[in-house]
């Protein structure tokens, strides 16, 4: 059998706060590459600071992609994310570069490198349908429907996801097929690249969270709650009837400032529960990642010189 032709990627993946972007800069900076993020909340202007979005000195060190490309009132999917960033690298291998893919939301590196499980189209009528019960009952109300025609899908969404809930609510409603044996189905269009996947992640999880805390903490001197009430006044969001129901809004971090600045709790209260939040998403995101059998772990704060050996090797071969 042949040597494998397709070009090469990297996928660079972790848990919030484990050194993704800056490694993402120095491997692009190595090997000519430029890089797409793979992060739902940096799909959305507005959500610089605690999103932890690149700055201007870290995109002047190399190129992003798929960074604001909705306002933070619309809406993003994962079928929509996999559409743009095939694009993406097909844009930046036609140039000769190596795509960097660097993020930490798992749905959004399935669909790229797996390919999408054939999904009924979205159906205005029957969404619309769906959020007028829940603006009648209540979302938790619908994730209990959900749970007993779909448990499995239930048990992965929680119920104060909407998004989710709706999407999945929809699919059941159209085709009477529970959404999680849709999502079982081979993928198609899957990205045509040869690709390293490595992941980030300190080997203690005290590290980690010290990392989290001490982040969101600089995030706080730096602005946050300010870009929050920013992101209030703008007359689009202040038009929103349910603005804790926007994918960008329920974003870590941002579901919280939201819910202080009506008033909930006190700003050391709000630190905690910011906090805590984070945790819990880095908990998500590495039970998902433990499913990459093919990627390699590294801390790179420790492990740096055997990642850029990896990388080496990879490349070379």
């Amino acid at each position: 059998m042949g040597a494998d032709q397709r070009p090469l990627a990297i996928a660079l993946m972790g848990p919030t706060a484990s050194g993704k972007t800056a490694t993402a800069i120095a491997l692009a900076r190595q090997l000519g590459g430029e890089i797409v993020s793979v992060d739902s909340a940096l799909v959305y202007r507005g959500l610089e600071i605690g999103s932890a979005k690149p700055d201007a000195a870290e995109r002047a060190q190399a190129r992003h992609h798929l960074l604001d490309l909705r306002d933070p009132w619309q809406t993003y999917s994962a079928a929509e994310f996999a559409a743009d960033a095939a694009r993406a690298v097909a844009d930046i291998l036609a140039r000769g570069r190596v795509p960097i893919l660097a993020g930490g939301t798992g749905l959004y590196f399935r669909a790229l490198l797996q390919g999408l499980s054939p999904m009924p189209p979205a159906d205005p009528a029957t969404r619309a349908g769906i959020a007028a019960e829940a603006a009648a009952r209540g979302w938790p109300a619908l994730h209990a429907e959900l749970a007993a025609v779909d448990p499995a899908a239930a048990a992965r969404i929680h119920a104060t996801d909407p998004q989710r809930i709706q999407r999945a609510l929809e699919v059941y409603r159209l085709t009477g097929t529970p959404i999680s044996q849709w999502q079982q189905l081979p993928g198609v269009d899957r990205l045509p690249v040869r690709t390293l996947k490595l992941i980030l992640a300190p080997g203690e999880r005290a590290v980690l969270h010290q990392r989290i805390e001490t982040r969101f903490d600089a995030m706080l001197a730096a602005g946050f709650l300010d870009e929050v009430r920013a992101l209030r006044a703008l007359p689009s969001m202040a038009a929103v009837a349910a603005p804790l129901d926007l994918p960008a809004v329920r974003a870590v971090g941002y579901r919280q400032a939201w819910e202080y600045l009506d008033g909930q709790g006190s700003a050391a209260e709000f630190r905690d529960r910011a906090i805590y939040a984070t945790r819990q998403l880095a908990k998500r995101q590495l039970t998902w990642l433990r499913g990459e059998l093919d990627a390699r772990w590294f801390d790179p704060h420790v492990e740096g010189a055997f990642l850029a050996e990896a990388v080496a090797a990879f490349v070379a071969r």
